[in-house]
């Protein structure tokens, strides 16, 4: 910036302002030019990556534990970082009325007697209460104020102790946060139509008649329930269930990306998770696709915009006929026809982030 210096001064005395001003402005300047704008944002974003990277290295289970109780926010929904967090071996828990808090939270203890892997020292995530839709924080304390003084042993016992009406024990139900004490939701909501106070001289443990066993729900019911009522579900992934469907059968896997040629034609599908179009990307839409192996990215360029306009943006489950484009480790595909499979998730819910 220096060389500019005489000229800025010289217009700044064509205009009657004072010299120490010209002076004092072009010193701001050379001390903006000496460390300015770009390295101070170059330096500042460096350290953030670095960070970042050591914290999911080497203590994934904290940082997505961290990540999730900071919804909402981020690229990320909840269901693609336990998606992750699973893929790193890092153990997710279910919601449990008698283990679970309204934040997600760590468990020790857990992690190290169930784990199946070579002992990590990382700990378990216990999924919260506030993943379920719909459901109070005042009712959750309520609840934790109650479990102070013993874990639940009953459906009557948690009704009677926590004061929870009736809805929010729905609630709880939806989530599948009552599974300890019922079973499994069928149970559960049948067991909630039969709760009644404690009256002084009748137990109503005894009187609750648990001889009736509904049917276990199937698992493609437990998954649709936990996407409707969490946005995620820990027991199998949506593609996984429909992988040997006709539609999908000639789909490859994200995770099988890697053993594939540059320029090999290949078919792929899963849910959408994100759609990007920068604005120095000239029409050019960038897919995220995620399967129960991980995430594959999708190129569509500006053509095919234009010709499957209302497949790209309404599609929940999309498959791509594309070839596969390497650069190293870097893989995208390249999508030349898009087929939106919606219809086969039937009503499951699920969201994208979409052009932010």
């Amino acid at each position: 910036l220096e060389p500019f210096q005489h000229k800025l001064k010289q217009g700044m005395r064509e205009r009657h302002y004072p010299e120490t001003f010209a002076e004092q402005i072009c010193q701001q300047i050379q001390g903006f030019g000496e460390y300015g704008f770009p390295e101070s944002h170059a330096a500042s974003f460096a350290l953030l990556v670095y960070v970042t990277a050591w914290l999911k290295c080497y203590e994934p289970a904290a940082y997505c534990c961290a990540l999730l109780n900071s919804q909402p926010m981020g690229f990320y929904s909840p269901s693609q970082l336990v998606q992750d967090a699973k893929r790193h071996h890092v153990q997710v828990l279910d919601i449990d009325v008698n283990q679970s808090q309204w934040e997600h939270h760590l468990e020790y203890e857990t992690a190290a007697s169930e784990s199946t892997l070579p002992p990590q020292q990382q700990p378990a995530i216990r999924l919260g209460f506030s993943l379920i839709k719909g459901l109070q924080h005042q009712s959750i304390e309520k609840l934790l104020q109650a479990r102070e003084h013993g874990v639940f042993r009953s459906l009557n016992d948690l009704f009677n102790r926590s004061h929870l009406n009736p809805t929010e024990l729905e609630q709880l139900t939806r989530g599948g946060a009552l599974a300890a004490l019922s079973g499994n939701r069928h149970q559960s909501r049948w067991q909630i139509q039969g709760l009644e106070p404690n009256r002084p001289l009748l137990n109503n443990d005894i009187l609750q008649d648990d001889t009736i066993e509904l049917p276990q729900p199937s698992l493609g019911q437990e998954v649709l329930d936990d996407y409707h009522h969490l946005g995620l579900s820990l027991k199998q992934h949506p593609v996984a269930l429909l992988r040997h469907h006709p539609e999908l059968r000639h789909c490859k896997r994200a995770a099988q990306l890697k053993d594939l040629g540059h320029r090999r034609f290949v078919q792929i599908a899963g849910i959408v998770t994100g759609r990007q179009r920068p604005a120095t990307a000239s029409g050019v839409v960038f897919i995220t696709l995620e399967d129960e192996s991980g995430n594959s990215n999708i190129v569509v360029w500006k053509n095919l915009v234009e010709r499957q306009r209302a497949t790209l943006l309404n599609a929940r489950l999309l498959k791509v006929k594309g070839v596969v484009e390497r650069d190293e480790k870097v893989i995208h595909v390249i999508a030349g026809e898009l087929f939106d499979l919606s219809h086969l998730l039937g009503d499951l819910s699920l969201t994208s982030r979409d052009f932010h």
